[in-house]
């Protein structure tokens, strides 16, 4: 595949960049560097290579979503400097 002006001005246009005609010339290279470096990898051979997402195998480290009973609320309003019929007591904000 042959990386064109036309071609360069319309990825350009979707990423809404303004390019100089210097920065065209270096993206032409680049994407053409690219496109046959894909090229070269579509010659590997990859039968018998099973699809992966990752480079490394990555396993779920997050713990089981169990329901636990926390704290029960005279533990919670033992550092509580005010308290009320077993809740906090706070200054008044609306008057």
């Amino acid at each position: 595949m042959e990386i064109t002006d036309k071609t360069i001005e319309y990825v350009a246009a979707l990423a809404k960049l303004e390019l100089t005609q210097e920065e065209k010339e270096k993206a032409k290279t680049d994407l053409g560097s690219i496109i046959g470096y894909m090229a070269t990898m579509n010659e590997l051979d990859t039968e018998g290579i099973k699809p992966m997402s990752h480079v490394f195998p990555i396993h779920n480290v997050f713990r089981e979503d169990v329901v636990e009973n926390g704290p029960d609320r005279d533990a919670l309003l033992e550092n509580a400097p005010a308290k009320k019929d077993g809740c906090f007591m706070v200054p008044k904000t609306v008057e």
